[in-house]
């Protein structure tokens, strides 16, 4: 597999077309406001790009075809649950996110329960949304190894240069007018790719002919117990991921926000189908192929050249995308909820929009380190573990401050995103092949929650009495 001038062609017009939306997102930002929620003035396609921008990347294109090429079918619990959750989102949480007014989730929490919890969740969370970083950064390595051969570490450097020109300048803007023009893209990429693997294979019959129903046409190809976990951890992950409410919250309404929630919900899910028919089709015909690189090797060796180079620079754009919408909520985060709380001495908005584009820089340097050292690693493992991690952290001190604000406690809410995360992690490591670790964390934030609100509540009532 080499790169022909008709590949090039593709390649460079698409990067162009990206990076003068990219340079046209940049001019709109003229404060932190700007840089970290578009100033609250977004319509509903651009905050549906940045919700898409961010969930679509590496993870449910390369990742998807890797898991495909493995197990079958299971591989797409990754849109699938995305998809699920953005539903969810739609229907019945962004009215009270929306019409909080707050940048982050951790000080949506804190309206409820106090200041404690928010550096902790966003501690937590921050820890959560960089496995995901790691699963983009290896993607990202995947894709462009594939194409020209050189060491991980120099594709993980190239990569975080695409990620500065991509959100340094743009932020909201910048992730969301580039995620629409992506995702247009990347939908005729997919469909292309899922179209040309099917024909290839010989449709329904051939894939019949290839291989049994079990485990490659079941979504619980490799377990009911590790597959319902994966696509649960996608739905609660979501749910509870600063990315996407900051995407959410730069909306210029409610209904707005409601709208581009539903349109990612209805987008998201068909995208994976296309992957997995690649992985099939690759596994019926070339399983000696590096699992990894499969749908690039399948682009460069079956589409037409100039087809391949805009799909490969689509892809290319997913997934820096996808990390550079990642390391926008860490930095957000840390820096809303931890620098300017325990740190910042300056009432200057550009000293803090300084200090964030900073931090992605920091961000994206150790997630490659990081990478250098677990290179080969199964993509859609780090993102599924990210999503429950995350999930353990906020989801049930999120739903209490919205169903049961009358009823829960800080001392409660502060419990339950300490105690869920740390339970998550340890059964990890002490129980490696038993339950997925989602399922105890879950469940120990929600007894925290509960019956330490209940107990700090009675024991309130009985000061009052006594």
């Amino acid at each position: 597999m080499t790169l022909t001038v008709e590949h090039i062609i593709g390649i460079v017009a698409t990067l162009l077309l990206m990076t003068a939306v990219g340079l046209y997102a940049g001019r709109r930002v003229k404060s932190a406001a700007d840089f970290s929620s578009g100033g609250r003035s977004v319509g509903a396609p651009i905050v549906a790009g940045s919700v898409m921008g961010t969930l679509v990347g590496g993870a449910s294109t390369i990742g998807t075809a890797q898991l495909a090429f493995q197990f079958g079918f299971s591989a797409w619990w990754f849109t699938l649950g995305a998809g699920i959750a953005c539903a969810i989102l739609g229907i019945g949480m962004v009215k009270p996110l929306w019409e909080s007014a707050t940048e982050t989730l951790p000080q949506y929490l804190a309206q409820t329960y106090g200041p404690d919890i928010g550096p902790i969740a966003s501690v937590f969370t921050s820890i959560g949304i960089f496995f995901n970083l790691i699963a983009q950064v290896l993607s990202f390595c995947a894709l462009v190894t594939s194409i020209y051969p050189m060491e991980p570490i120099f594709a993980a450097l190239i990569g975080l240069f695409l990620v500065l020109a991509y959100v340094l300048f743009g932020g909201v803007w910048g992730t969301g007018l580039t995620g629409v023009v992506k995702l247009v893209l990347l939908y005729v990429a997919m469909l292309a790719c899922g179209a040309a693997a099917f024909a290839l294979v010989g449709g329904v019959a051939g894939l019949m002919a290839k291989f049994p129903p079990y485990p490659w046409f079941s979504l619980f190809g490799r377990g009911i117990d590790k597959d319902l976990a994966a696509g649960f951890s996608l739905i609660v992950g979501v749910l509870s991921t600063q990315t996407y409410f900051q995407a959410l919250a730069s909306a210029r309404s409610v209904r707005e926000a409601r709208k581009s929630a539903c349109i990612s919900a209805l987008l998201i899910p068909p995208i994976g189908i296309g992957g997995i028919l690649v992985g099939l089709f690759m596994r019926a015909n070339f399983p000696g192929t590096a699992s990894s690189e499969v749908l690039p090797v399948f682009i460069l060796t079956f589409l037409p050249p100039v087809l391949a180079g805009v799909i490969l620079a689509t892809l290319l754009i997913s997934v820096v995308g996808t990390w550079a919408g990642l390391t926008l909520g860490i930095s957000t985060m840390v820096t809303k909820d931890i620098y300017q709380r325990f740190f910042c001495r300056k009432d200057d908005t550009g000293y803090v929009l300084t200090v964030q584009r900073s931090l992605i820089v920091v961000v994206c340097l150790v997630a490659i380190l990081f990478v250098n050292g677990n290179a080969g690693s199964l993509i859609l493992g780090w993102s599924f573990m990210s999503m429950g991690l995350r999930g353990c952290t906020v989801l049930f001190p999120l739903l209490g401050a919205m169903l049961l604000p009358r009823f829960v406690t800080p001392k409660g809410g502060v419990a339950a995103a300490l105690l869920g995360p740390t339970v998550d992690f340890f059964w990890k490591i002490v129980f490696p092949k038993g339950i997925d670790p989602l399922f105890p964390g879950l469940l120990a934030s929600m007894v925290a929650l509960l019956a330490v609100s209940w107990f700090t509540a009675k024991r309130a009532e009985l000061g009052d009495v006594n």
